[in-house]
């Protein structure tokens, strides 16, 4: 029964604290009070602070976890909406997706040979633009490090999505579909956050480039591993 109370306590900090987070990211609009960020700094607080274990949250926090699979799901709507639009883009988008594969795979390699990094971090940050799941496995397969693919993961959407705005607003982009494949291979599941905020047809072309752009790496990965 403890186990039990302990569990739904958890699941209930985590939600009163990540709408406490939305609520200061909607009143200030500032990119880098990211809900999720902000979600995760104050409970890794309070769990110092209490001396609380990881494991005794985990309790909470896994199912929490196991939620997001099917949440994925609702992506599929605005999908399914928008397919016309996305058949029509068809070249364009996939043209995008491969530009930000090779962009992320040269990008990463010229700069772990320009600071000395070392091959397993450099074979776990290949990774950092799909979406965990993926990325983990992918990792496994070239013998990486999983901890630093997930850091690495993290680190990207969150910056992908506290920067997309600012990014489209300089670049001067319009075109909703072209935002949501920029975003969506870039950054995957929380930049495609980002692009479902501002319209259904940036969230759906979003969610389509993060699924695309997560199977071509471990397709990519598998052929070179």
């Amino acid at each position: 029964m403890t186990d039990i109370f302990s569990t739904l306590f958890f699941i209930l900090l985590t939600i009163i604290i990540f709408k406490f987070s939305l609520s200061v990211n909607n009143k200030f609009k500032i990119a880098f009070l990211n809900p999720i960020l902000m979600t995760a700094i104050i409970i890794i607080i309070i769990l110092k602070l209490f001396n609380i274990t990881y494991s005794d949250y985990y309790k909470g926090g896994s199912i929490i976890i196991s939620a997001l699979g099917p949440i994925v799901v609702v992506l599929a709507v605005p999908l399914y909406k928008n397919r016309d639009d996305l058949t029509k883009n068809f070249i364009p988008i996939i043209g995008g997706i491969t530009a930000s594969i090779i962009t992320t795979f040269v990008s990463i390699t010229l700069l772990c040979k320009l600071f000395g990094i070392d091959e397993t971090i450099f074979l776990s940050l290949l990774s950092k633009s799909i979406t965990t799941p993926m990325a983990v496995e992918s990792t496994k397969m070239l013998g990486g490090n999983e901890t630093v693919t997930i850091l690495a993961v993290m680190i990207t959407g969150l910056f992908g999505a506290a920067l997309a705005p600012m990014i489209i607003r300089i670049g001067k982009i319009k075109n909703n579909i072209a935002k949501g494949i920029g975003i969506g291979s870039a950054a995957h599941a929380l930049g495609t956050s980002k692009a479902v905020e501002m319209n259904e047809e940036a969230g759906a072309a979003s969610g389509l480039a993060m699924g695309v752009t997560g199977l071509m790496t471990i397709i990519v990965i598998i052929i070179f591993a």
